[in-house]
């Protein structure tokens, strides 16, 4: 709980990924890829359960070995490429209403975001709590450092190319001029329950957004990506080290 608002975190695991099969089980440094948030929620000072949502019950029972508990399984409909992730979200807040166990907030960790932890879900439930006269809810942002929107270009047909920009390759501004611009990282959406049925999702004009160290902002869409977090997941201790103090949790 925190502040007397009871909390439930939800991991997300459908079976039939096509960008790497078999991904939300796949072992990353000695433990499933679903296991990880799992793990990140179970740490967690203010999270009361956590739950699995999938249509496997092989992954169910990998998730329940890890320490979640697996209360349902996710219906076909709600499992697809194309359904939207707030109709999973809602099956399990409804399912568990019904049977009178009722939440204030919602915590949707990934296993696509592996690096998340404990400590950043109190952070960012403490920032939400203390913000809740101008928000509802707060994501998981990064810094866009190497791939900041005004150094976009096109590549036209015939292999030339355009700066997506107006004004032209002599326009772009030299990098120490520009504001800093974040993107949704993946790392970690949270939500009072009220506002999530109300809004119909987690980003909204009343959406902070919460800046964790940078190696926890990488997501595992294929093959690459994972290779890249597993070498970030060997080497936890080197990174925090050179990191130093994690950022400011909001972004500016």
């Amino acid at each position: 709980m925190i502040d007397g608002k009871r909390v439930l975190a939800i991991v997300p695991a459908r079976a039939g990924s096509k960008g790497l099969p078999g991904k939300n089980v796949r072992m990353l440094a000695g433990k499933p890829l679903l296991a990880w948030p799992i793990a990140a929620a179970r740490a967690s000072a203010h999270v009361d359960r956590v739950i699995i949502s999938t249509d496997d019950p092989g992954f169910a029972d990998i998730a329940v070995a890890h320490g979640a508990e697996a209360p349902f399984l996710r219906p076909a409909e709600l499992a697809s490429d194309t359904a939207p992730s707030i109709g999973f979200i809602l099956h399990a807040l409804d399912t568990l209403a019904e049977a009178g166990d009722v939440y204030d907030y919602v915590v949707l960790l990934e296993p696509t975001s592996p690096l998340t932890d404990g400590a950043d879900v109190d952070a960012a439930l403490a920032r939400l709590v203390q913000g809740g006269d101008r928000a509802d809810a707060i994501v998981g942002v990064a810094l866009m450092e190497t791939t900041h929107p005004a150094y976009a270009v096109r590549l036209e047909a015939d292999g030339v190319i355009s700066p997506l920009q107006p004004g032209g390759f002599a326009a772009m501004p030299r990098r120490q001029d520009l504001p800093e611009v974040f993107n949704l990282d993946g790392s970690l959406y949270i939500s009072t329950v009220a506002a999530l049925r109300r809004e119909g999702g987690f980003c909204h004009a009343r959406t902070l957004g919460y800046r964790a160290a940078r190696h926890k902002s990488h997501e595992v869409d294929d093959l690459v990506d994972f290779i890249c977090i597993e070498a970030i997941a060997r080497n936890l201790d080197i990174i925090l080290q050179d990191e130093g103090p994690a950022p400011t949790p909001g972004a500016r």
